[in-house]
């Protein structure tokens, strides 16, 4: 399994920007499809971002798309999350995580990083 550390959030005003990171230490991230997922006070996780493989496809969920970009540097086995326009709704802690078999749009893992959080100021 491969293990993973998030990192780059913080705390930021509504309308502006962060950019999550997720690094691996294996020599396969390119085997795994990645996703990003949050969960906030009080509610379920929820999907946020996926990509595939190479990178050439993404998935985002209604509540991030035209705001959120999710992307990822293979050779440096690392995904990335930018965030603009940041609302404080997006208040959470965010996680990554990876599946080898499909690109991960269910938080529905058995096995979770501590996340980083995020919060949005209004």
């Amino acid at each position: 399994q491969v293990q993973l550390v998030e990192s780059g959030g913080g705390l930021v005003q509504a309308g502006g920007s962060l950019r999550l990171s997720c690094a691996t230490s294996g020599r396969t991230f390119s085997s795994y499809a990645m996703g990003w997922f949050r969960q906030a006070p009080g509610k379920e996780r929820e999907f946020v971002a996926a990509i595939s493989w190479s990178g050439g496809t993404t998935y985002y969920a209604d509540s991030v798309k035209g705001r959120f970009t999710i992307f990822r540097d293979n050779a440096k086995n690392t995904m990335y999350l930018q965030m603009n326009s940041l609302k404080p709704e997006d208040t959470a802690i965010y996680y990554c995580n990876a599946d080898s078999k499909r690109v991960p749009t269910r938080p529905d893992f058995d096995s979770w990083g501590q996340g980083i959080q995020v919060t949005v100021s209004s």
